[in-house]
């Protein structure tokens, strides 16, 4: 394909407005948007009246390398990325090893220039003991440092608190933070452990995991956060009381303290245990359909922030195992626009409104250079997408490793027709195109 392409024919969704016009990409960018664009070298594609967004750039995932590539690598979860319309992804340090130094973080991004057909960034792992190497970071070329305040893969719980207290006192990176009270967790673990023994099971989780450790530890990161005017934001809110810890000030850029909701916190409930079991259970857990609702509603409202998914695959047979020993955590990234897509059939969302949420506002809170919009001169990452089509979500079509999902035989609205990214037309009806790959995110960090 040339380096020239000219998109004909689509209705342009971009910062609050959806348009007529054509589009011309030249080798890696955005040359032109206007009505009715020629060009005599171009590489012409008809884009039929479908909507042209900006790529979904989703701020959580965890895609397994290195170390964990039996569930899933970068080259296999970012194939299933952009075939879902993501076009850049930010992938968390809990690899084996942990990315705690500088060294294995770059090491992560020297898979990733080899393999990832989407863009990427790594964030910075964090212990009780590696805040030198946090500070070596190059806030430009990396998204941020991720806290896990609530267990996680090995040395990366951070729970001593003269070291929290030195992080967000010291550190100029965002701090990016999964919340939930480790004190919390053990002791109702032990206690539905004796009550149920080996009747325990996925309907435990959101009790075990509870609304009460997920806001003793965001509100902890809150108030520290404050003390020390720390760049704060915090993943994956699944309760209602949490909610009051946010502000829904008219600019994100006014925000020093910013929230995630993720897909399935906001598409699933309890009620869907007795059907799914260990296949939704995840961390922080899926809650009642009250929280669910709330966090609809806050994101509506501008209290949450950004919308992710959390990608984080397991094999089925490492899933099927009984509830203390299944890992927590589901795969996501390719079905999550359909599946925000159908939530905002639900809630009467406005499609600028979800491609705000999953594009435009996750480029302004990490501050992420060149994309996330369709302007011109900005990087072409690009889908083109049916939005009036639904699809039924079939075994067949799953791009993961890991080869399940939850949303199996479930109709999730929307289709996504092609995507490009950097230019470089990676998706086309069905069919990824594995020889191009995606460039490190840069960040407009001082």
């Amino acid at each position: 394909m040339s380096k020239v392409q000219l998109i004909k024919n689509v209705q342009i969704v971009n910062e609050g407005k959806i348009f007529d016009s054509d589009l011309l990409i030249k080798n890696s960018r955005i040359e032109k948007i206007s009505s009715s664009i020629s060009h005599k070298e171009a590489d012409i594609i008809e884009g039929n009246g479908l909507f042209l967004i900006p790529g979904c750039i989703d701020d959580q995932v965890h895609f397994r390398e290195p170390g964990l590539t039996h569930k899933g690598d970068i080259y296999s979860e970012s194939r299933a990325a952009v075939a879902g319309g993501v076009t850049s992804f930010m992938e968390m340090p809990n690899t084996i090893p942990n990315a705690l130094t500088i060294d294995l973080l770059e090491s992560k991004y020297s898979i990733a220039s080899e393999h990832s057909l989407a863009n990427y960034s790594f964030y910075m792992g964090t212990s009780n003991s590696n805040l030198d190497e946090i500070l070596k970071i190059d806030n430009k070329k990396v998204c941020g440092v991720k806290v896990f305040m609530g267990s996680s893969t090995g040395n990366m719980l951070v729970d001593d608190e003269h070291t929290l207290n030195q992080l967000f006192a010291k550190s100029n990176s965002l701090i990016a933070v999964h919340c939930e009270d480790e004190k919390t967790i053990k002791f109702n673990q032990l206690a539905f452990n004796e009550k149920y023994g080996n009747k325990l099971s996925s309907s435990h989780h959101p009790l075990i995991r509870s609304r009460e450790a997920c806001f003793k530890s965001s509100s902890y990161a809150v108030q520290l956060a404050k003390k020390h005017g720390t760049r704060l934001h915090i993943l994956h809110i699944s309760s209602m009381e949490e909610l009051e810890l946010f502000e829904n000030k008219s600019k994100l850029i006014d925000k020093r303290i910013t929230s995630e909701a993720c897909v399935h916190h906001l598409y699933f409930s309890d009620d869907d245990y007795n059907a799914l079991g260990n296949l939704i259970k995840c961390n922080p857990a899926i809650k009642t359909n009250a929280d669910r609702a709330a966090l609809r509603k806050a994101v509506e409202n501008g209290f949450i922030d950004v919308i992710a998914t959390d990608h984080a695959p397991h094999t089925l047979a490492e899933k099927n195992n009984p509830y203390n020993n299944a890992p927590s955590g589901l795969p996501l990234v390719q079905h999550s626009l359909q599946v925000c897509l159908t939530i905002a059939e639900e809630n009467k969302w406005p499609l600028t409104f979800v491609i705000d949420k999953m594009s435009h506002s996750v480029a302004e809170c990490f501050k992420i250079k060149e994309r996330g919009y369709i302007r011109e001169g900005y990087f072409a990452d690009l889908v083109l997408l049916d939005s009036s089509r639904w699809q039924i979500i079939e075994e067949g079509s799953l791009l993961y490793k890991c080869q399940w999902s939850p949303l199996t035989n479930r109709s999730l609205k929307g289709l996504i027709n092609k995507t490009w990214v950097n230019g470089n037309l990676v998706f086309d009806n069905s069919q990824v195109n594995s020889n191009s790959i995606g460039s490190r995110l840069e960040f407009n960090n001082i």
